[in-house]
């Protein structure tokens, strides 16, 4: 019997760990380079705030350039190989820079130090567009079926969102008591646990053909072609996925509808909240325990409702609420609002990874993801930048009240923000396929895909897609525990199911859905269809 404490899986439960104590390590180490950036190498200078934006300058050109290219190599090299790498990389990259730190701040030149940091962050980087690509994929293959999968990707938002919380508070007095080295060597030791974590995964590729590095699998019946041709071939499969693209484009709207939020959300608290400066962390806070609470509750949702109904139900009351936060004059509120606002906005964030992982074929994850993250990251900073400009130029004077509602600069463009989230979660509800299965629209992009590339072996006559290009049908499990021993009742989601001729490695006795404690009456069930994002 599975134990109590295993998350969904026992191979999924490794997976989490390692990213658990990733997270932690990051979030130490990010804002260990940020404080001492700020309050040693560059204090007292007029050009301190450059040089901590160079720390997010390094990772956003890293995600840009690296993470198109690195889907390719991902979708080649054996997944968990690739994981193991990545890993190692970036711990060893860590060790070197606190080897060079246990030297004095003033034993090298200031800038032979923002080089060095610039250069270490962009390298960590560019490792993790490696990274969170085969993650991604090996995620697909742990866990199946919606709920499952909107479960684990809630159980991932909660584990970033907590890291969050975790990680800052320890940097500080790490950074000022033990100094940077130490600081430095606890995210050094994090990525040393997530090796051995990760490294006791038991993840079989699909395949029968060396596939580079690592001792990959090259899918049965497809023929690797140059860099070039297969993110050409990537890109097309993704363009002819009218699901894809529609995600995309849901992904891209919704970080221009928020993105403002970030950016003007300390201005938002003194200006229209009128609370003082140190009260905003509060609001940062709020947002955490929303982020959290929407997380955890993703899977049920998720299981209720299907992925695509809670997707735009998700869009349509977060535009809503954003819009009445907009509104708000008082502090308590605006927490309250805050708090309630990131619940749908995670619950939605957590419904679209299902969809995401039926989509994306296996051949094709690493490139789908690609495209995926630089694009919503590309998108992030484009709206932090257009809020910021707007705020700071176009609309900087406007003001004045209509109907009795005051409204200024920045209330007004996070009002606009919620209506961008409305249009998006209308646009959801239309643009989100109900009757044709996730799944089977990959195989057919797929063979849309390869048809154009001319790669005539990829594909069998017939049009279909190999079956390495399918998914599997999960085995409908009994309950995890209670005396009724009876069989789980399969659950219509928003897509059909499809068909395998290729029964999965990976189900064996030991994976089946293992209820929380306050889970006593769940009739947890495989949902068969449809990270993250």
């Amino acid at each position: 019997m599975t134990p109590r404490l295993t998350l969904i899986n026992r191979d999924y439960t490794r997976l989490w760990f390692g990213q658990a104590v990733s997270s932690v390590g990051d979030a130490v180490f990010s804002t260990t380079l940020v404080l001492w950036v700020a309050t040693v190498l560059a204090k007292g200078e007029p050009w301190a705030p450059v040089a901590v934006s160079g720390v997010v300058v390094a990772s956003s050109v890293a995600v840009l350039v690296i993470g198109p290219l690195a889907g390719v190599f991902v979708d080649r090299w054996d997944k968990r190989a690739t994981m193991l790498r990545s890993e190692a990389l970036r711990g060893a990259l860590v060790a070197v820079l606190t080897a060079v730190t246990f030297l004095p701040a003033d034993a090298l030149p200031t800038g032979v130090w923002l080089a060095l940091i610039y250069t270490t962050v962009l390298l960590l980087h560019a490792a993790g567009q490696f990274f969170s690509p085969a993650r991604f994929a090996v995620l697909a293959d742990l866990v199946t079926g919606d709920a499952d999968r909107a479960r684990a990707a809630g159980i991932g938002q909660a584990t970033g969102e907590t890291a969050w919380i975790i990680g800052p508070p320890l940097a500080a007095p790490l950074l000022f008591t033990a100094g940077l080295q130490w600081a430095l060597l606890f995210n050094g030791l994090s990525y040393a646990l997530s090796y051995v974590a990760i490294r006791s995964i038991g993840v079989r590729e699909r395949g029968t053909g060396p596939a580079g590095p690592g001792g990959g699998q090259q899918p049965a019946g497809r023929q690797r072609g140059g860099l070039r041709g297969e993110f050409t071939d990537g890109l097309r499969f993704f363009a002819s996925s009218r699901f894809l693209v529609a995600l995309l484009l849901l992904s891209v709207i919704g970080q221009f509808g928020v993105g403002a939020l970030g950016t003007l959300n300390v201005f938002f608290a003194t200006d229209n909240l009128h609370a003082d400066a140190h009260l905003y962390g509060y609001l940062g806070m709020a947002m955490g325990v929303g982020g959290i609470t929407g997380a955890l509750a993703g899977g049920r949702v998720v299981q209720w409702l299907g992925a695509r109904r809670t997707t735009w139900i998700g869009l349509l009351v977060s535009g809503v609420l954003l819009i009445a936060y907009s509104r708000q004059t008082g502090f308590l509120g605006g927490v309250a609002l805050l708090f309630v606002f990131t619940v749908p906005l995670t619950l939605l964030n957590t419904a679209m990874s299902p969809l995401l992982l039926a989509a994306a074929p296996p051949d094709y994850r690493g490139r789908v993801m690609a495209v995926f993250y630089p694009v919503t990251r590309l998108a992030s900073m484009l709206a932090a930048a257009l809020s910021g400009w707007l705020a700071g130029s176009v609309l900087r004077d406007v003001g004045g009240s209509l109907g009795g509602l005051r409204f200024g600069p920045v209330d007004m463009i996070i009002a606009a923000s919620g209506v961008i989230v409305l249009l998006a979660g209308v646009f959801a509800m239309a643009a989100l396929p109900g009757t044709e299965g996730a799944e089977e629209a990959a195989e057919k992009a797929a063979g849309k895909a390869v048809g154009r590339s001319g790669d005539d072996t990829a594909v069998p006559p017939g049009g279909r897609p190999p079956a390495s290009h399918r998914f599997p049908r999960p085995k409908t499990r009994p309950f995890a525990h209670g005396p009724r021993g009876g069989r789980l009742t399969r659950k219509r989601t928003d897509m059909p199911e499809t068909e395998t001729t290729n029964p999965e490695p990976h189900e064996r006795e030991d994976i089946e859905v293992v209820a929380h404690a306050d889970d006593e009456e769940l009739s947890a069930c495989v949902i068969n269809r449809s990270n993250d994002l």
